[in-house]
């Protein structure tokens, strides 16, 4: 909740400054000191903003980073039942209720 609040209060006031730059006339961007977020495909004016830049090989990226945190996660998932199972922490009951 707190950070929403935040969130919510940080994008009111880089909109704020936004709008103040643009209305005082300076040539320099706040675009790249804050979050951005493209809620709008033209200016006020009427102008037609740009296209938004694209992140190139995000899919490859995305796997790049996600496929050895999960082979790490299962290692030490796999390491750590074998020392539960080693010490009788957890060890699965043989019921055979075959009637």
């Amino acid at each position: 909740m707190a950070t929403g609040v935040l969130r919510l209060s940080l994008r009111l006031s880089y909109r704020n400054a936004a709008i103040l730059s643009r209305n005082t006339g300076s040539k320099t961007s706040n675009i790249s000191k804050m979050t951005q977020s493209r809620n709008a495909v033209s200016t006020a004016s009427g102008g037609i903003l740009p296209k938004p830049d694209k992140t190139a090989f995000g899919l490859i990226r995305m796997t790049a980073v996600v496929v050895p945190f999960l082979y790490v996660g299962t290692l030490i998932s796999k390491n750590f039942a074998a020392l539960l199972e080693e010490h009788d922490i957890f060890v699965p009951e043989d019921d055979d209720d075959d009637d």
